[in-house]
């Protein structure tokens, strides 16, 4: 590990190994620190993308993919279920321990530098801007100067935080979450499965994402003022009871899952934050690799622009901030105004889309006239449905 470098990024996930791999790809000098001693462990979400969100970046590989999902089963409160074959679109639940992994030996191959058991404790600041930071390497202290750091470090952000940036999510916006990795299930391979409504998860979904040979997360998000009175373990481990007595729990998974609308200035003089750092989230899904992997890939290209043009103000960052809300920051704001919606829908309010949507002749159901009928009553929104299902 060297004194210093053009690009210090902090944090291994999917967002920072994207941000080192453009650095790195661009000719310049970046170093990747991760806190935990392994890349891609412990694994924190669903692990659920879309094939073409994927393929944006790299194309798949067969050891990342748990399972092909080519559709999707809706069930309402009153269990109506709605099966939705995606037309055009194949997600994947992604194995993260070897995806991330692969990511960070992307960014390696084309030269950044990656160390794990890397804790970063604080910031170098002079003169208003950042310009490296403080850690503790196998245990040792150390400090590395660079003229942009890009923080990766996930939803708390020390980075964020040191920098003075505002990163507390509203708890309006955070759900109370729980997810099983569950064996000896028998669920369809090939569908997820989404359960909403106040029996099964209030203000939130209950989801089951197979991963092949009778094994899947299960998983439930639920909103914070309903966990006063019952928290999300409940919820799951009484659906778990009903309808996977004899399932194996072999990994459990608890934290706040994020809901916000995306940071509106992530940057400071020196700094860019990427992914959950910056609450790059799906505000309805609570999906944050996609997000993550776009943000750190377009930090790396501004940073690299940067350190050609010998300028790291926030002015200059901000082309940064532009750049992330024209590609997809302005969607998840509307998919934020839909998600407002939907989590007030009564459960015979859910019941009733159910049933709509069943009415729709299966070859012409998507998931953009489950979201255009839960927004019935929401004129206004109907554009903001059209405009993210025709990729706008």
């Amino acid at each position: 590990m060297k004194n210093n470098y053009d690009v210090i990024v902090v944090g291994g996930g999917p967002g920072g190994s994207m941000a080192a791999w453009e650095v790195a790809k661009a000719g310049y000098s970046v170093c990747l620190l991760e806190k935990d001693r392994d890349i891609g462990y412990p694994v924190r979400c669903g692990e659920a993308i879309g094939e073409a969100a994927l393929r944006q970046f790299v194309d798949p590989k067969d050891s990342w993919i748990a399972s092909e999902i080519t559709g999707t089963t809706l069930v309402a409160p009153d269990n109506t279920s709605v099966d939705i074959d995606f037309a055009k679109e194949t997600g994947y639940i992604l194995n993260r321990r070897i995806f991330d992994y692969d990511l960070s030996r992307y960014a390696a191959n084309a030269g950044a530098e990656v160390y794990t058991k890397s804790y970063v404790k604080g910031l170098i600041i002079e003169d208003d801007f950042i310009k490296g930071v403080k850690l503790d390497y196998l245990g040792e202290p150390k400090e590395i100067r660079a003229n942009i750091v890009i923080g990766a470090d996930g939803l708390a952000s020390r980075i964020g935080r040191a920098a003075g940036i505002r990163t507390q999510v509203r708890m309006k916006d955070m759900e109370s979450g729980l997810q099983y990795s569950a064996s000896n299930v028998d669920v369809p391979i090939n569908k997820m499965i989404m359960y909403v409504g106040s029996n099964h998860a209030p203000g939130g979904y209950l989801w089951i994402f197979p991963k092949g040979n009778k094994f899947a997360n299960i998983g439930i998000g639920i909103d914070g003022k309903a966990s006063q009175h019952k928290s999300a373990k409940a919820y799951l481990d009484e659906f778990m009871d009903a309808n996977f007595p004899n399932a194996a729990i072999l990994t459990t998974m608890c934290g706040g899952v994020p809901c916000p609308t995306p940071m509106k200035s992530p940057i400071k003089n020196g700094l860019m934050l990427v992914g959950d750092a910056a609450h790059l989230i799906n505000p309805v899904t609570g999906g944050g690799i996609a997000p993550a992997m776009k943000s750190g890939m377009i930090s790396g290209q501004i940073a690299s622009e940067a350190i050609k043009n010998n300028d790291y103000s926030e002015q200059f960052l901000s082309k940064y901030v532009k750049r992330v809300f024209k590609e997809f920051g302005n969607n998840h704001e509307r998919l934020y105004r839909i998600k407002e919606v939907i989590h007030k829908l009564t459960d015979d309010e859910l019941n009733g889309i159910a049933i709509k949507v069943k009415k729709i002749d299966p070859l012409k159901r998507s998931l953009g006239s489950v979201f255009k009928t839960a927004v019935y009553k929401k004129p206004s929104l109907i554009l903001d449905v059209v405009r993210i299902f025709a990729g706008f």
